[in-house]
């Protein structure tokens, strides 16, 4: 796992389940609110930070979703994208990496695909059993609860650039464009 983390330049994101609990809330207007987790989106500015690219993957679409995006300064994205196998591949490409120094989070069927092409791919802890089984790692957090952010702590401790989110020091000379 050590040396597959150590080769991560790009790590994909599921949206719902995995960045949010995974619930849709309309009113009628159409989706009134999604809510996400604060230290999942200073995970994503980190791992930026520290020059690992964000991408986002998702099979829906929405204002509150774009929104997220822009707010975090994500450039790497599809939206409204059920079939996650082309779209990883597309993003790589954008990204200029490859598929092994590519990770993927996910939590449900929809994201199979990815798992399947992507070098390194993780189940949110709450995700159904047969999408855990395969990935090759749980994470120990639900979606919308910090799974984001447990994957974002890993990659960076294994690169050596811990000090962003351990100390002090670390984190202030990063924090300068930061926004979560």
């Amino acid at each position: 796992m050590q040396q597959k983390l150590e080769k991560i330049k790009l790590v994909i994101t599921d949206v719902d389940g995995v960045l949010t609990d995974g619930q849709l809330h309309y009113d009628l207007h159409g989706e009134a609110i999604k809510s996400f987790h604060v230290r999942d989106g200073l995970g994503i500015k980190m791992l930026m930070e520290s020059g690992i690219q964000v991408a986002v993957l998702s099979g829906r679409d929405s204002a509150i979703l774009r929104r997220r995006i822009a707010d975090l300064g994500i450039t790497l994205f599809f939206l409204g994208k059920l079939e996650k196998e082309s779209a990883c591949f597309e993003l790589m490409k954008q990204a200029g990496v490859t598929p092994e120094e590519t990770a993927y989070i996910g939590d449900d069927t929809v994201d199979l695909p990815a798992f399947a092409v992507c070098g390194l791919s993780f189940a949110v802890a709450d995700a159904p059993v047969y999408v855990k089984n395969a990935s090759d790692y749980v994470l120990s957090l639900g979606g919308g609860k910090g799974a984001f952010r447990e994957i974002s702590d890993m990659i960076l401790t294994a690169q050596g650039k811990s000090a962003v989110f351990d100390s002090a020091q670390g984190f202030l000379k990063s924090v300068k464009n930061m926004t979560q």
